[in-house]
């Protein structure tokens, strides 16, 4: 997954005890209380301002749908990338969106997985989290290419996106 960046620190209230939405509307972006913060990784990243149980959705990223096409031709020489490939057509581009989870850092000792599904970049704890950690991913594949230093200093760490 590519490189989440910078936005304004925010603070987002988890609706645990929340009454039931009105038919029709989106559930939010993040089911937990997160936090942007700077991240001792790299630039931003994000912060559970609560502790969020293993293997609950922590929330999705959410951005413009774009062409894939045109989502590679805007990450094109940028660093940090704010763009998930959900399908070979469709991608994800949280540049200009104020959701949370655009920031989080890789890691190659995650806490969080991302997964794809309809369409949808969506985070799930892989154990408990507990609040003040960053919530990171392993990105994987990435539109880096292996040409940008890993920064995650987990004792694996890879030393490459």
């Amino acid at each position: 997954m590519p490189r989440l960046s910078s936005v304004a620190a925010v603070a987002t209230p988890a609706p645990t005890d929340a009454p039931s939405r009105p038919k029709g509307e989106p559930q939010p972006a993040e089911r937990f209380a997160l936090a942007v913060d700077k991240s001792p990784i790299d630039g931003l990243g994000v912060f559970a301002a609560e502790s969020i149980p293993a293997r609950r959705k922590i929330g999705e990223m959410r951005g413009e749908i774009v062409p894939v096409r045109e989502a590679r031709r805007r990450i094109e020489g940028r660093r940090r990338i704010h763009v998930v490939e959900v399908t070979d057509k469709t991608a994800i581009d949280a540049t200009k969106s104020d959701c949370a989870l655009r920031h989080v850092n890789h890691s190659c000792a995650p806490n969080a997985v991302l997964r794809i599904r309809q369409g949808r970049a969506e985070f799930y704890a892989m154990r408990d989290i507990d609040p003040g950690e960053e919530i990171c991913a392993d990105y994987g594949e990435s539109h880096h290419e292996g040409r940008l230093r890993c920064r995650c200093g987990a004792p694996n760490c890879k030393g490459r996106l």
